[in-house]
């Protein structure tokens, strides 16, 4: 089979791979499109090494349908469509105890440690489809929606966190497909105002049409003169900081009304320090949070609204390549082509 492999930082591309074959307790997927995200970047340029292995076929954000099931697997019918719980978790450690398998201190990551869905299967370790990391569909839907199963679990890990509630104003900072996904997760929530912020008209005009009430050109208006206008002067109720921009960590704080719910989901540079005024947080008595990864249970609740029609995958997933162009599709994450970027084997 073609695979897309990382062998080393900046050493990234096609090759060719035995099909696998599962073994008992196994599952073969055959995959059918898989969406690129920043991290992808940081992994082959070397940005993000924790974790990954050398040798590893790329891809976290994955749809496909089961090929076939080795013995003792129950309960997974062959044909039927499918998406991955990328964390691979020991489920003994003490955050797997506590209900947070996905801050496992041994996790596992398909498309990093484990072998991911750059390619035409995808084989799933038994120890995975017997944690529960194979999540089937109630019913068919596009490959390129499902996914995004994996991104919005995450994004509604985040969203938890801030817990967004009817008549909210919510500030989401950025509007690529993150910030997308938390602009629809606050809007099925009941938010009554919500405000994107983004450079690029393209995906201020996309941030509109999923569920922002305002967007913002950061670079030409004043983001804290609208928050201030929309809400009286009150501040937001939630800011989500969605760009991994550390003048934001602090932005985020001044925008929040008194009693408001930060969320630092994006990641930051490795290594890298954000000054803050932490009487911001102390007199306005701020909830700040982070968000990383996801829960199986997340994943399952992402694939039901995904099924259900209430998220719009479509207008997020806007570029598709074939997985012989996979330097193609790597270029337009990087130029930042469109919003999302899927790739088909």
């Amino acid at each position: 089979m073609r695979a897309a492999v990382l062998q080393a930082p900046n050493d990234f591309g096609l090759t060719e791979r035995n099909t696998p074959e599962p073994g008992p307790g196994e599952v073969l997927l055959k995959v059918e499109a898989t969406t690129l995200c920043g991290t992808d970047l940081r992994l082959i340029n070397g940005q993000k090494t924790a974790g990954v292995r050398p040798g590893v076929i790329l891809g976290h954000e994955i749809a496909g349908r089961i090929e076939s099931v080795g013995d003792g697997v129950d309960g997974i019918e062959v044909g039927r469509q499918a998406t991955i719980s990328i964390v691979v978790s020991c489920n003994h450690c003490p955050a797997c105890l506590a209900g947070r398998e996905h801050l496992c201190a041994n996790l596992e990551l398909f498309g990093y440690a484990l072998d991911g869905g750059l390619a035409e299967h995808l084989l799933v370790p038994s120890r995975a489809v017997k944690s529960g990391n194979v999540i089937l569909t109630p019913n068919e839907l596009p490959a390129t929606a499902l996914c995004l199963a994996e991104p919005l679990s995450c994004v509604l890990n985040g969203a938890n966190q801030v817990a967004t509630v009817p008549g909210d104003t919510v500030v989401v900072l950025g509007a690529g497909a993150i910030g997308l996904l938390h602009t629809q997760i606050a809007r099925i929530s009941g938010a009554r105002n919500i405000i994107v912020t983004n450079r690029s008209a393209g995906r201020r005009e996309v941030a509109q049409r999923v569920g922002a009430t305002h967007t913002v050109d950061p670079s030409t208006e004043d983001l804290q003169a609208v928050v201030d206008e929309v809400t009286s002067g009150r501040g937001a109720d939630v800011v989500v900081v969605a760009i991994g921009a550390l003048p934001l960590a602090n932005q985020a704080l001044q925008l929040a009304g008194i009693g408001g719910r930060v969320n630092y989901f994006a990641g930051f540079p490795k290594g890298s320090s954000a000054e803050v005024d932490v009487n911001l947080i102390h007199y306005k008595e701020l909830q700040v949070t982070g968000g990383s990864n996801a829960r199986r249970a997340d994943v399952v609740r992402a694939v039901d609204l995904l099924s259900c029609g209430v998220i719009d995958a479509q207008s997020v997933v806007s570029h598709e390549f074939r997985l012989a162009d996979i330097d193609e599709a790597v270029d337009a994450v990087r130029n930042q082509l469109g919003v999302k970027i899927a790739v088909r084997p």
